[in-house]
């Protein structure tokens, strides 16, 4: 090669290296977000939420991205309410617990219908998995735009009293924050009660009900403890948390911030379920008081591991309550997809009928 065309061949792969280079913070426009985040006493919104929008993006965007953040609870919102608002454009980001949003669409339970993937790795699988159809819907029904999908501890059963097995829930006023619980606490013969987590507490306390269903760990650092004595740890859901975004809002944004931020959103996708794993280790030893306790705080409940008899009556609850109460709803369409998306990895396979 002569040196003429040397120079032009090192013109050219400049070229394409600067093009494919990583959004510099320089290059960022200024801006501004209302963001309103997931309940605050959570882990998810203690270490990953929080940080990511009051220290995460403000830093690694030098200044020139930054957030206003306001916990659901601090607004006065109710969370099913979180995409219609969205769609309104009352805010600009939002964290939120998707299975909530099953009364307006169904699909919004799919990745995480009650007691069908029992293992982290597999809920977070199938979740990815059946991540199109969330997020196609979220944009055709709600001007929304999916960003990001995390989860918290299991959603295990805290009660009043001592459990020590399925059968001694039977009967209980349980709390539950979506349908597809509904369905699994129907199973069992309880009768469920739709609470808001800031509620359950006093709900608790004053014997509004008896149980409810919450994170392992979040329902240690909600103060749960203080009213509880025993926590079934049948993993029955995982609380699936999205961030999303008005399309609109995103859509008007340079080309160069949704880039930089799709990138933080990435990242921030795999903290939040590094954060779950350490979560799920935490909540062991801080519902017991052990040593170690740093995510929660030092607490004392019987943790009751469920029987091999209680794991068989769960897979004949989800059998005979769960899926046929989704598949109900969600309809013939809506279950070929999970089959091929969802069942594939859960090794389960739903009928429509």
């Amino acid at each position: 090669m002569n040196r003429a065309l040397s120079h032009v061949f090192s013109l050219a792969v400049a070229a394409v290296t600067l093009c494919s280079a990583p959004v510099m913070a320089q290059e960022l426009k200024q801006d501004h977000f209302k963001v309103i985040g997931i309940t605050s006493t959570i882990p998810a919104a203690i270490y990953d939420e929080k940080p990511f929008w009051t220290k995460t993006i403000p830093e690694a965007s030098k200044g020139k991205l930054t957030a206003d953040l306001t916990p659901i609870e601090q607004m006065g919102l109710d969370d099913q309410s979180m995409l219609r608002m969205m769609k309104l454009g009352v805010m600009d980001f939002a964290g939120m617990d998707i299975t909530r949003m099953g009364g307006d669409d169904p699909r919004f339970e799919g990745c995480d219908l009650a007691g069908v993937l029992p293992d982290m790795k597999r809920a977070r699988a199938a979740c990815s998995a059946y991540r199109d159809v969330l997020g196609a819907r979220m944009e055709a029904n709600w001007n929304t735009k999916l960003l990001a999908i995390g989860a918290s501890t299991p959603q295990v059963i805290w009660c009043r009293d001592e459990i020590k097995s399925l059968a001694d829930l039977k009967g209980k006023k349980i709390r539950v924050f979506n349908n597809t619980l509904r369905d699994f606490i129907t199973g069992l013969g309880a009768t469920s009660v739709s609470i808001a987590f800031s509620e359950v507490v006093p709900a608790l306390s004053n014997g509004v009900v008896d149980c409810a269903v919450t994170g392992s760990l979040s329902g240690n650092t909600a103060g749960w403890p203080e009213v509880t004595k025993s926590v079934f740890m049948l993993p029955v859901g995982w609380s699936f948390n999205v961030v999303a975004v008005n399309k609109k809002r995103w859509d008007n944004l340079p080309a160069e911030t949704r880039e930089f931020l799709t990138k933080q959103f990435a990242a921030y996708e795999d903290k939040m379920w590094d954060t779950l794993a350490q979560g799920m280790e935490q909540a062991a030893l801080c519902n017991t008081g052990k040593d170690g306790c740093k995510l929660g705080k030092p607490a004392h409940v019987t943790l009751v591991t469920p029987s091999d008899a209680d794991m068989q009556r769960a897979k004949e609850i989800v059998s005979n309550n769960v899926l046929p109460g989704w598949a109900k709803r969600c309809g013939t369409a809506c279950v070929a997809d999970w089959n091929a998306k969802i069942g594939a990895i859960a090794g389960v396979k739903m009928n429509a009928n």
